[in-house]
């Protein structure tokens, strides 16, 4: 039996096989247990293996080449549109199958150990910045409840502790609760410093990210996941990056009219924050004469809302970005607007 190609739905436990032949006619259709996964692989021929691009993908990716397999990783927005009616476990694999048929069926890069282990930081640093806006909001929701309110900022948080532990109308239950909250948040102030601390030592000894952060709205976090994240062999021009990162306009185009839409929101989510953050920061204090306001920013100002001039910041960020990590070379200022 001469086996084309092998899709794996993975999940857990176990994992959906689905194999083609030569003429695309299934060949191979079985669940193996995670522990049979290698063993099974290793006894097969060299062939292309499908698989998602999910949690655990990069590890049964680099796993399969080891044994000599050519591993492709789809994303699942591109497996979607080829799912057949009552999705289950074997449907998904027939769906990664048919996906990765496609000759012009773009695949994600198999990420390294080292890549996966650097970027871990990023991630949890962004988990805790989640939580600690979580138990702000909790905490000013809770002292709404007893007429307090306080002005939005982590940089109020301070003020209304105090604001709440001199109200004599608070009952003594609720102030220990509020205490309680208010060493949850320090605790999650004082993991969130030590993190970007580790990240501004990665920044330090990173050149890359070092050359990236001289980009107006680009500071030392957005250089590092960038410079830890992406590879700018994997594109083909600026253009694509960007879009890749979905800040080009949605196309829904039809009878020889072009119809662009909002942002597609596509790609990394992460990345493209980081971008619009650092955009609506240099929008907000561009003047003349500033060094971060380049003409071409402030005439689209004047044509433009903050927000839309923001996103488009952005996009051209994202451009500048991948041309100094593709060619390696410094960021030149723009001449600005006197």
């Amino acid at each position: 039996m001469e086996i084309k190609r092998i899709a794996i739905d993975t999940s857990k436990h176990f994992f959906a096989v689905h194999g083609v032949d030569t003429h695309e006619r299934t060949v191979l259709r079985c669940e193996l247990r995670r522990a049979q996964v290698e063993c099974f692989f290793a006894k097969l021929q060299p062939t292309e293996v499908a698989l998602e691009a999910c949690a655990g993908s990069h590890h049964w990716g680099r796993l399969l080449g080891r044994l000599g397999h050519r591993v492709k990783l789809i994303p699942p927005q591109y497996v979607k549109p080829f799912v057949k009616r009552a999705k289950n476990d074997r449907k998904d694999a027939e769906a990664i199958n048919e996906a990765a048929s496609r000759p012009e069926m773009r695949a994600v890069p198999i990420k390294t150990v080292e890549v996966q282990a650097a970027t871990m930081v990023v991630k949890h640093r962004e988990m805790l910045v989640a939580q600690r806006t979580q138990a702000i909001n909790a905490l000013r929701g809770h002292a709404a409840e007893f007429g307090i309110v306080a002005p939005k900022g982590e940089q109020n948080v301070p003020v209304l502790f105090a604001v709440l532990a001199a109200n004599p109308a608070i009952p003594p239950a609720a102030r220990e609760v509020f205490a309680e909250m208010g060493r949850h948040i320090a605790d999650l102030d004082n993991k969130l410093n030590a993190l970007d601390q580790q990240l501004l030592a990665q920044h330090k000894a990173n050149p890359v990210s070092r050359l990236l952060a001289e980009i107006p709205g680009v500071g030392p976090i957005t250089a590092i996941t960038m410079a830890l994240t992406v590879d700018p062999a994997n594109f083909e021009s600026g253009r694509h990056f960007a879009a890749w990162l979905g800040l080009t306009p949605r196309e829904h185009s039809t009878g020889g009219k072009r119809r662009l839409g909002k942002i597609s929101k596509a790609g990394n989510e992460r990345l493209r924050r980081l971008l619009v953050v650092g955009a609506t920061a240099v929008v907000r204090f561009a003047k003349p004469g500033r060094k971060s306001a380049s003409a071409w920013l402030l005439r689209l100002l004047e044509r433009k809302s903050r927000k839309v001039a923001a996103v488009a910041l952005a996009n051209k960020m994202a451009r500048i970005i991948w041309a100094m990590m593709a060619r390696g070379e410094a960021y030149r200022h723009q001449p600005s607007m006197a």
